[in-house]
């Protein structure tokens, strides 16, 4: 099988269900962010060193890919089933539970932390700002466009709980987290 088609050539892409639209469509953008998050969640999984953010990294891996697939797939008036998972309660309610359970393993915030600490802490916080990001486009997206009402909402917890795992994952490795100096 080739890897090429060479039927982006011209800037457009299908969309799932052979929509054509041009490569820079907002669509496009909010599921090409959300594969950015997702390529980057990769590249911090070489540096974490928590087993249990590891195991929680990677299912995320495959939510986001879900996410994007349902980004990609337009939503139909008339949709009854899709033969794609759509981004559902149960996703939101997942991050949620880890949210909590990895919070209440925390110290208090009393100060504002920046970004860094172990270099997969510093990853995870990375994530966080592209997660953000996604976020933002998927929201632009959203007025404009049916995409459901789960995507945003899950991308707004799951830069939450990439804040969280930041802090658990310098907190494994005893390294402090960096406050902020307000002067």
């Amino acid at each position: 099988m080739k890897i090429y088609t060479k039927t982006g050539d011209t800037g457009e892409t299908s969309l799932f269900g052979g929509k054509r639209v041009p490569k820079d469509n907002l669509r496009i953008e909010a599921y090409g962010t959300i594969d950015e998050l997702n390529s980057l969640l990769g590249v911090s999984l070489t540096e974490i060193k928590n087993s249990e953010i590891i195991s929680v990294v990677t299912r995320i891996q495959n939510e986001l890919f879900n996410v994007g697939a349902d980004l990609a797939a337009p939503i139909k008036n008339d949709e009854k089933k899709s033969f794609l998972k759509r981004t559902g309660k149960d996703d939101i309610l997942r991050l949620e539970n880890d949210i909590d359970k990895f919070n209440s393993a925390l110290p208090e915030l009393k100060k504002f932390i920046l970004p860094g600490g172990s270099k997969g802490a510093s990853l995870l916080q990375f994530a966080r700002s592209v997660c953000r990001r996604a976020e933002r486009i998927v929201v632009t997206l959203s007025d404009g466009e049916n995409i459901g009402e789960f995507p945003v909402v899950y991308l707004n917890r799951l830069s939450d709980l990439l804040f969280i795992l930041g802090r658990a994952e310098n907190q494994f490795n005893r390294v402090p987290e960096p406050e902020w100096n307000s002067r």
